[in-house]
């Protein structure tokens, strides 16, 4: 009863984290990479691997739209904006390892 309650919290939050990333459109992918070591596209690739785990289909592109609450070509045409190959290549490689958990 008690992990049943646990995944009905964990679930909740997770769409409490998503739902608050939708509206946080101003947050770029790059910020949260700098700042925390994932970003939307490690969730969404968490996704995918962790559906994968328990025998689900789940693709790369039906993980996006669920995390970005649209079609990632869409999320990215209206809200990323262009940063330098150096910025992007900073926050990478001091990101290596932690985004892959």
């Amino acid at each position: 009863m008690v992990e049943k309650k646990n995944e009905v919290l964990e679930a909740a939050t997770f769409r409490r984290l998503l739902d608050h990333l939708s509206k946080r459109v101003d947050v770029q992918n790059l910020d949260l990479m700098n700042l925390a070591g994932f970003c939307r596209n490690c969730l969404s690739r968490w996704y995918t691997e962790e559906a994968q785990k328990i025998g689900l289909k789940m693709d790369k592109e039906n993980a996006q739209e669920l995390v970005y609450g649209m079609p990632y070509k869409t999320w990215k045409e209206k809200y990323q904006t262009k940063k330098s190959e150096k910025e992007i290549a900073q926050v990478m490689k001091m990101n290596d390892e932690p985004n892959s958990n």
